[in-house]
């Protein structure tokens, strides 16, 4: 059997194995990058056919190249995210096999290599980076079973309203993906039910900069990731119709009814949490901190940007809010479908390593197993805040290609030798 041997193999050809690639060459490292699909495949086949980037093009990007496009203010379609990865590989002639499946991962006894089955063959390497994203396995709480009378899809195969039977939906989650689905939806002509958790929904602009930029000059993005066991919080916003920010009272107003989250179902009939004041009380609290954070730093050092005093009006409470639905009987409401936004789950079954908790979860320090040569990229919250957008995780894979480069000259230094 051939073996493939090289120093470093590469697990996912996404924006984290891309960006990798790019800092292992500039080191000097030999380095393959495995996809079993095609390049940045998450953003072919698993977004809605309307997604654009939620943030604008001049900061969504890596920093050795940009977008080609004249306005870099602007939201990126899904395809042109996918164009800008290729034509970075393309760049930076990253070394990417695709087609590739990833089987198995071990080490061999008493080898200082891992061995990497795949589809296609075998590989031997001293390192293995796993940046397969952290958007690998959707979701779907088992609270509506299968059998009920009704299309349930994750948000990641949904692709428009057409897609869905005729009569109203369930949108399940107030992240991102949820709101801009429920606000598709109910364009559409649908009437749509938008269930809500814990939710954080900063402006899309403030007074004349975009809240990527507040999020840089205020340290946000920085930000260390939650003690352990600290809740997850969805964020809310929306680079659609040139961005907005994500607002649940106009969607109330315009016809989308808002729930608490969803608890339980039984016979047709849906149980919401009365949690729905909290987690809207919760999204504003975040918002109003969010503008009086940016009002002290104008303040702090005489930034010349004009007030937007109306930014802090919140609007009126809407009735579905003040009087929460409870129950909701779907067949006499007409919901034929549900749209699950519930996020995603990682899966590392094909490592075979000591370095997942009991979880399932990577034990890892800023991407660093305890596992020599083992080391993961990508996650959420790798090492702050950003690390899993395309404008952190490009930073992070610098990190993880400079350890590499500096592993690999301990394991060929020679004594009286000379490394490099």
């Amino acid at each position: 059997m051939q073996v493939t041997k090289t120093n470093t193999v590469i697990v996912g050809g996404g924006q984290a194995g891309l960006a990798l690639s790019e800092h292992l060459s500039n080191s000097g490292v030999p380095h393959i990058v495995l996809e079993r699909h095609r390049i940045a495949e998450r953003w072919r086949s698993e977004r809605w056919d309307s997604l654009v980037q939620n943030g604008p093009a001049w900061h969504d990007r890596f920093p050795s190249m940009k977008f080609d496009v004249s306005d870099q203010d602007s939201f990126v379609s899904k395809d042109t995210v996918v164009a800008y990865f290729e034509a970075y590989a393309k760049k930076f002639d990253v070394p990417v096999r695709c087609g590739v499946n990833v089987e198995r991962v071990y080490r061999a006894p008493n080898t200082l290599h891992y061995t990497v089955e795949t589809s296609d063959g075998t590989f031997e390497a001293e390192n293995v980076v796993a940046a397969t994203g952290p958007f690998q396995t959707p979701v779907i709480p088992p609270i509506v079973p299968e059998t009920a009378d009704l299309m349930q899809i994750h948000s990641a195969d949904y692709k428009n309203p057409a897609q869905l039977p005729d009569g109203n939906v369930l949108v399940v989650g107030g992240g991102s993906s949820g709101a801009q689905i429920a606000e598709e939806l109910q364009n559409s002509g649908r009437s749509v039910f938008l269930s809500l958790g814990p939710t954080e929904r900063p402006p899309r602009a403030y007074r004349g900069r975009d809240c990527v930029w507040w999020l840089g000059v205020l340290g946000k993005w920085d930000t260390l990731p939650p003690p352990s066991g600290g809740r997850h919080v969805a964020i809310a916003v929306s680079g659609v119709d040139g961005g907005k920010t994500v607002d649940f009272r106009a969607l109330a107003a315009d016809g989308v009814t808002l729930l608490g989250l969803t608890s339980g179902y039984d016979d047709g009939t849906l149980t919401l949490a009365d949690d729905l004041a909290a987690n809207m009380a919760h999204a504003d609290a975040d918002y109003v901190s969010f503008l009086e954070q940016a009002d002290a730093y104008v303040d702090r050092f005489g930034l010349d940007l004009p007030l937007e005093e109306d930014a802090y009006d919140l609007g009126e409470t809407p009735d579905c809010v003040a009087n929460p639905v409870l129950h909701v009987d779907l067949h006499k409401e007409n919901v034929t479908s549900i749209v699950w936004a519930t996020g995603y789950a990682q899966d590392f079954s094909w490592l075979e390593a000591d370095a997942l908790d009991d979880a399932g979860k990577p034990k890892h320090h800023r991407g660093i197993s305890d596992q020599p040569g083992l080391f993961f990229l990508g996650l959420p919250l790798q090492t702050a805040r950003k690390s899993s957008f395309i404008c952190g995780v490009w930073h992070d894979a610098k990190f993880i290609a400079d350890h590499i480069a500096t592993r690999t000259n301990y394991n060929t230094y020679e004594v009286g030798g000379a490394t490099s």
